[in-house]
Formats: structure tokens, C-alpha cells, sequence
């Protein structure tokens, strides 16, 4: 607890344990006695609460922590699956453009072999 809230805990404290005193004693209660008794289990309630605040946000940052380093781990297989993904889209283009270069040559050939075999006939009917 801050400074000021342990003061105050502290004087609550003293002044429910002077209570408890007059109780052991059977001492009358007045009503700033029984306010105190209230006021004591509040103050230690908000105790048991602030630490369990305390421990919640522990466990909240453990697991952020583990969150992040999930996404860290995720991230870098996503960035190495993606350089997979480019490599091979380098790789099937550079084929396609392979292909497409066979592909013209042919085109290219069959245009010649085309024009042969009409000069081929040409000269055969004449």
C-alpha cells in the first residue's frame, strides 16, 4: 500500500483492536465503536482486494507476455512462409517466361516450316 494508505490502515487498525478491548473488557459499545468494527472490516476487505487486484494484474501481464511472444513466433513463420510463397512465385514465373520463349520459338519455326511447304507447292505447280 502508498504511504497514506498504510497510515491510515494502521490507525483503523489501532483503533479496532482498542474496540476489541472494551469488547474483551464487556464494555458498553457506542455507535462511533461499531462504526470503527465496520470501518475495520471494510479497510481489511479492501486489503484482500487490492492484493487480489495485484495478483490478476501479475497474471495479466504474464500472459500478455505470452501473447507476445506468440505473435512473435506466428509472425516469423508467416514471414518465412511468405518468402517461401515469393521465392516459389519467382521461381514459376521465370518458368512461365521459359515456357513462353519455347512457345514463341515453335510458333517461330512452324512460320517458317508454313511459308517452305507453300514455296513448295508454288514451285510444284508450276
Amino acid at each position: 500500500m502508498g504511504d497514506i494508505s498504510g497510515v491510515a490502515y494502521d490507525a483503523v487498525k489501532m483503533a479496532v483492536e482498542h474496540v476489541l478491548s472494551k469488547i474483551r473488557e464487556g464494555k458498553k459499545l457506542s455507535t462511533e465503536d461499531i462504526l470503527v468494527l465496520y470501518l475495520g472490516t471494510i479497510v481489511g476487505d479492501l486489503k484482500e482486494i487490492r492484493a487480489d487486484i495485484a495478483r490478476l494484474d501479475d497474471k495479466i501481464d504474464k500472459t500478455n507476455q505470452r501473447i507476445d511472444d506468440i505473435v512473435k513466433t506466428l509472425s516469423a513463420r508467416i514471414d518465412e512462409t511468405n518468402k517461401r510463397i515469393d521465392d516459389l512465385a519467382r521461381s514459376l514465373s521465370a518458368r512461365i517466361d521459359e515456357t513462353n520463349k519455347r512457345i514463341d520459338a515453335v510458333q517461330a519455326t512452324l512460320l517458317e516450316i508454313q511459308k517452305l511447304l507453300i514455296e513448295l507447292v508454288k514451285s510444284r505447280q508450276q
